[in-house]
């Protein structure tokens, strides 16, 4: 414009009105495009960390090592979700880190573009992060809290876990907030730097523990053989083959109550698979009880009979009665 028109205030105005908008719209673009570009890259990093480097060595392990990479393969179901969960969970928060500092580079030379200098900016980025650690805490610490939560492997996308305020399913992972979902679908948003601890329900296997009340009448021999041979039936089972990990163990008396006694059941499972099989277990348990004649306990009462006109008669034996029962005096 300048060299048609030799007018600066024509060029200046081109150059507002074009040349300045033209260059922010290409960095824009431009910013978009290396978004993609990365983003396409870290998905591809997920990809081969969740098929992990174990099968392409498998390959080519010789032919006397097949009954290694038989037990191998076997085990590494459990190892396989759980590099998937890391893998992705990992993916997330790298494509976080690189769109922001891609926002931020644009944004800045975009003010670069409009003529500002951004040497003081720049400069100034110390004292705001300064500023930003006294004004935004919180922010801050949730920040922190989620790194150290994704690079230690406390949990990850797709784990059962419990948070103390919320529990449910990991839907997400980010560097200031945790989104998971609970047994009812209600959507929980919890921020990292409020997790003071974490219960993870799913990671690498599980355990069902079943504790099996029987009447103080009942053979505690004979009670555990039969849960003995309900668990490995179960155990044997092919439709349970992959689910329960280890041959399920009857631990013997827990608990002695005043309705009954208490045995302990325990059955090594995949993750979250503990509660399907522990709902089965109890279907076996009640079928098998009521086949072998086995109560159950029900609540009790031990009621005391005084003479309250003759205190010198003393005090009946007393008297143990079900519930329900009315007992008079």
């Amino acid at each position: 414009m300048w060299k048609m028109t030799a007018n600066e205030t024509a060029s200046d105005a081109a150059s507002w009105l074009i040349g300045k908008p033209l260059a922010i719209a290409g960095l824009i673009i431009i910013g978009f495009v290396a978004r993609w570009v990365i983003n396409k890259l870290i998905d591809r990093v997920v990809k081969r960390a969740e098929d992990g480097v174990l099968p392409g060595r498998m390959s080519r392990m010789s032919v006397g090592q097949t009954s290694v990479g038989a037990a191998l393969k076997q085990a590494d179901p459990t190892a396989a979700t759980r590099r998937v969960q890391r893998a992705r969970t990992m993916g997330t928060l790298l494509k976080s880190i690189s769109s922001g500092v891609i926002f931020t580079i644009v944004m800045i030379m975009a003010i670069s573009e409009l003529g500002y200098d951004i040497a003081p900016l720049i400069a100034s980025a110390g004292i705001l992060g300064v500023a930003l650690g006294f004004g935004a805490q919180s922010l801050v610490k949730d920040f922190l809290s989620g790194i150290f939560m994704i690079f230690e492997d406390q949990y990850g996308v797709g784990d059962v876990v419990d948070l103390g305020e919320a529990s449910g399913t990991v839907e997400a992972v980010s560097l200031r907030v945790t989104r998971l979902r609970d047994v009812n679908g209600t959507v929980w948003y919890v921020r990292n730097g409020e997790i003071i601890r974490v219960g993870n329900m799913s990671q690498n296997w599980a355990r069902t523990v079943l504790d099996v009340g029987v009447d103080y009448s009942e053979d505690l021999v004979k009670v555990r053989s039969v849960l003995k041979d309900v668990a490995h039936d179960l155990w044997e089972d092919e439709e349970f083959k992959g689910l329960i990990i280890e041959e399920p163990e009857v631990w013997g008396v827990e608990a002695i109550g005043p309705e009954g006694v208490t045995v302990r059941v325990t059955l090594k499972t995949a993750p979250m698979e503990q509660w399907a099989v522990a709902r089965e277990m109890r279907q076996r348990i009640k079928a098998r009880f009521d086949y072998e004649g086995i109560a159950i306990p029900y609540p009790h009462q031990v009621i005391w009979h005084r003479d309250t006109a003759t205190p010198s008669a003393g005090v009946r034996e007393p008297q143990e009665s079900s519930a329900g029962d009315v007992a008079t005096s």
